[in-house]
């Protein structure tokens, strides 16, 4: 009888995890998943009814190629599941021609051939009348491959393919410890130890909690949703698509319109101030006034024909790395263990891509493009000075 629980392990079911299980059971590995609440859960960083997908990737110039193969197997995940996961709707990005988000993503539809829109001040404000108070130097990118995918139902879809080809699913079960040994890793999840020959780590914000050292922060983002006040439809979502938009002062609102259940959904990323820290094991994740009372100060200009006070708030959490970038790969190449983590706010739409890449990993696959700026081994993991990469 073997020692061995299985070949490998996925600890983790969110977004990256739930692709990861997907793909290795897909090929045939002996793999089991674990996962501390269900799939599809709201307590981590892969919820909230909708996340925006765009190929246009200005944090890195290595992710456009993951995104595009992401968004091959968005669909395949969708037609193997019958399940409706991405909607193309197109996005948009707003703000100065040479700003962060505006000026990175006309350089990354330049460097990789991507198909955009350049949308002038005046034609933004006639097609897209819900983005108000516009200022001098703004103009827009049109992204028609950009829309929204379904973040729950895209973990459960792919939880629910890994076990029908044969992965055994764990849930309500947490790994409190995880210990290298002789030819394989060690689980402890409560009085009982699996034993795997690998063990993939994709627990997202807990993955400082396992692997001490790793130099991740996680922080709190609230995900506020808002009803309209406007009789016209001009904020149901085929109207009102998702979209990035700069603001003075570093602020970046973001969001997409309403769309059946879901109200029309905003947040607000303020860069250069730091944002409130987050445990996720002893934090309490109660909605306070803080949460949303900037943005609704926002919003009155920005984006008026929407109720002062939300409809719904959630928390959601991200997890940050010192140069903005992922980690994925095998720390120090121990063939024991590979690590997922730091989504950095932008995760999500590379889920599939990722859980390719880390199956690619653990079968000793080579990965369809160079992922070495990810490395668990690079510069920024190591707690040297180095400057985060230009998007």
């Amino acid at each position: 009888m073997s020692t061995w629980d299985a070949d490998v392990a996925v600890v983790g079911l969110g977004a990256w995890g739930s692709c990861a299980l997907w793909q290795l059971a897909g090929r045939g590995v002996d793999v089991l998943g674990v996962e501390q609440f269900e799939p599809g859960h709201s307590l981590g960083s892969s919820h909230g009814g909708s996340r925006m997908f765009r190929v246009t990737c200005l944090e890195h110039p290595g992710l456009v190629p993951l995104a595009r193969r992401s968004l091959e197997l968005w669909h395949e995940l969708a037609g193997a599941s019958g399940t409706t996961l991405f909607e193309n709707l197109g996005g948009l990005l707003i703000g100065p021609e040479d700003g962060r988000i505006v000026g990175g993503t006309l350089r990354a539809a330049r460097e990789h051939g991507i198909e955009v829109q350049r949308l002038g001040r005046a034609e933004l404000a006639e097609r897209f009348p819900q983005h108000a108070a516009l200022d001098p130097r703004d103009v827009a990118v049109w992204e028609p491959s950009a829309g929204i995918l379904r973040p729950e139902e895209s973990v459960r879809a792919a939880v629910g393919l890994a076990r029908s080809a044969g992965a055994a699913v764990f849930t309500g079960t947490r790994v409190h410890k995880v210990s290298l040994v002789g030819g394989g890793v060690e689980l402890e999840v409560g009085s009982r130890v699996l034993r795997v020959r690998q063990a993939v780590l994709t627990v997202g914000s807990w993955l400082s909690s396992l692997v001490p050292g790793m130099p991740l922060e996680t922080l709190r983002m609230p995900i506020t949703w808002f009803r309209s006040t406007a009789v016209d439809g001009r904020h149901a979502l085929d109207r009102f698509p998702v979209f990035m938009r700069d603001l003075p002062g570093g602020e970046v609102l973001w969001g997409n319109g309403s769309d059946g259940p879901y109200d029309v959904k905003l947040g607000l990323e303020v860069h250069g101030r730091t944002p409130r820290p987050l445990d996720p094991v002893t934090d309490d994740r109660s909605v306070v006034a803080q949460d949303w009372t900037h943005l609704t100060d926002v919003l009155g200009t920005r984006l008026p024909g929407l109720e002062t006070a939300p409809a719904r708030v959630s928390v959601c959490m991200l997890t940050t790395t010192p140069d903005g970038q992922f980690v994925l790969g095998r720390p120090g190449g121990d063939p024991r263990l590979v690590l997922a983590g730091g989504c950095n706010a932008h995760g999500f739409k590379h889920a599939a891509g990722i859980g390719e890449a880390l199956t690619d990993i653990v079968t000793g696959a080579a990965t369809r493009m160079p992922l070495d700026f990810a490395s668990p081994d690079r510069a920024a993991l190591q707690g040297e000075s180095v400057a985060a990469d230009s998007p």
